[in-house]
């Protein structure tokens, strides 16, 4: 066993040896380029250690390539402009300078081409270096342009590139999860982030079209990945931190204003929403739409059909869509006939169950809070809300109780669902409707919440103390929600426990002292020990 082990060490150092024999050799390759145009041929060695099937290898001439590619674009010894044909390039008319730079800009588009394959590698390392590498070749080509024009007149940006890096990170057959966070923190960057936007609204457009709007699971995730980590700065003054600062055009360059972003940015999201999404990503959206989407775009209103659409659809997604309403219609004016309908026929029992259920009845509380909603509107949720406590859980019942008491609190008109003195010993069928959709027709001001009294004999305390305010007049300030809306069954079995006994519970008057004898010997007179 020892020679065994003698070998596996002796192998490992011949391979960290070759590997710093490689990041040597490249080095000095890349610095006998750059010292004589005699050693040009040397660059085919570079790229050709970009092929290796060696993950240290490939990183070490991605750092290699980094480092020659961007001197020479500093240098400015690239061809600028439109790029001849390698063969047209050797046979045509050019000095032996102008044959060095289209040689090397061959060479640098090859590179690129190489680099854009490996963000498709199976090892993330070689994937993350390739990404670093074409991000800082598109920051040294923005400050040293590769096109041949005047740039008094143009802004220079590599958008062709920026282009290039989006097509590969929208991936239709792997998860680019990993590489897209990587990738936030060019984000960063307004001129980045600008272009990118532009590119994922042009890759998205083409994709979908060309799948006739099919479903895409793993792109469309790619894309919305991407998408939900871009934020647009909330005012002009933030937009400071460009890749490429064009000089003295700079505040007149449309990246710099707020609104283009803001444009952008929309339209990059109506874009992607217009094709049909998988059911799991429309709760995604929605969950984000409120404070990541609406707040940035130009025209807010221009998700409305989205929102509508996706409010019509029933159940989670239905009740995520409430916030991005509620924004619309308290902020920017929308009209939606039968939203107050359809958010009735939302109470289900289901609605205690579901993870958002703090969110729709603190939203449900907002939409409700308004005093000049009609009465049978507000009876209406008061009854339902009531029926469906009959089977609801503990938890939910520390929420609906105290609602449906703020509701009648805000409508003194529903006090007649309380005190029904006409039929206090009577025993009638109840009249209200509970299969009926429109709160209009389901006859609950006729009814009376008969469930409340019910609950008073509830199994928990809580829910049974809470049931028994019914009996005396309401106070006018309306109960707090917002404590018990995030509330579990965990948390209220912990809070339980813990309560402590202020006193103990007396079992007799006289203490016994000894067994058999103490409570004026009661059991010495009955029993004895013999």
């Amino acid at each position: 066993m020892a020679p065994a082990k003698k070998r596996n060490v002796s192998s490992a150092k011949t391979t960290e040896q070759s590997v710093k024999t490689a990041k040597i050799d490249l080095n000095t390759k890349v610095e006998s380029i750059l010292e004589s145009r005699k050693n040009a041929n040397e660059v085919f060695d570079i790229l050709e250690f970009l092929q290796s099937a060696k993950e240290k290898d490939v990183v070490n001439a991605v750092n290699a390539c980094s480092k020659l590619f961007c001197t020479l674009l500093e240098k400015k010894e690239l061809f600028l402009g439109k790029l001849p044909g390698e063969e047209e390039a050797l046979s045509g008319e050019y000095s032996a300078e102008e044959k060095y730079r289209m040689f090397m800009r061959h060479r640098y588009n090859s590179c690129v081409e190489m680099l854009l394959e490996h963000l498709s590698h199976e090892l993330h390392g070689v994937k993350e270096s390739a990404l670093c590498c074409l991000m800082k070749f598109a920051a040294v080509e923005g400050q040293h342009p590769l096109e041949d024009l005047d740039w008094s007149e143009h802004y220079s940006f590599p958008r062709e590139l920026i282009q290039a890096v989006v097509k590969r990170l929208l991936s239709k057959t792997t998860d680019n999860s990993l590489m897209i966070s990587r990738f936030q923190e060019f984000l960063e960057m307004e001129d980045v982030r600008y272009y990118v936007m532009s590119s994922i609204r042009e890759d998205v457009g083409k994709v979908m079209d060309k799948n006739k709007g099919a479903l895409v699971p793993i792109y469309q995730n790619n894309v919305f990945t991407l998408m939900s980590n871009i934020s647009v700065p909330s005012q002009e003054s933030e937009l400071t931190n460009f890749m490429v600062k064009q000089e003295a055009k700079h505040d007149d360059w449309k990246v710099a204003k707020l609104n283009e972003h803001k444009r952008v940015f929309e339209r990059m999201w109506l874009g992607f929403l217009k094709y049909k999404l998988p059911s799991n990503m429309y709760k995604k959206i929605l969950v984000i739409l409120h404070d990541s989407i609406l707040p940035h775009m130009s025209k807010p209103t221009l998700m409305i059909d989205f929102l509508t659409a996706a409010y019509e659809v029933g159940g989670a997604i239905s009740l995520l869509a409430l916030n991005g309403l509620f924004v619309l219609i308290h902020q920017h004016n929308l009209d939606y006939p039968d939203f107050y309908k359809k958010l009735y026929n939302l109470l289900e029992p289901s609605v205690f169950h579901v993870k958002y259920r703090a969110r729709f009845f603190h939203l449900a509380n907002l939409f409700l809070s308004s005093s000049h909603l009609p009465v049978y509107l507000v009876a209406a949720f008061a009854k339902r809300l009531a029926r469906l406590a009959l089977t609801a859980p503990p938890t939910a019942l520390l929420i609906v109780l105290p609602f449906i008491y703020n509701l009648i609190r805000r409508h003194p008109s529903c006090r007649v669902l309380i005190h029904k003195p006409s039929t206090e010993d009577e025993p009638l069928e109840d009249p209200y409707l509970m299969d009926e959709e429109d709160p209009a027709q389901c006859r609950a001001l006729e009814s009376s919440l008969w469930e409340i009294k019910t609950l008073q004999k509830h199994y928990h305390p809580d829910v049974a103390k809470a049931a028994m305010s019914i009996n005396t007049p309401l106070s006018e300030k309306e109960d707090d929600i917002s404590e018990v809306l995030e509330i579990t069954t965990y948390e209220l079995m912990e809070r339980d426990l813990k309560q402590s006994q202020t006193k103990n519970v007396p079992l007799e008057f006289e203490t016994a002292t000894q067994l058999l004898k103490g409570g004026a010997n009661v059991l010495g007179q009955h029993f004895c020990l013999d």
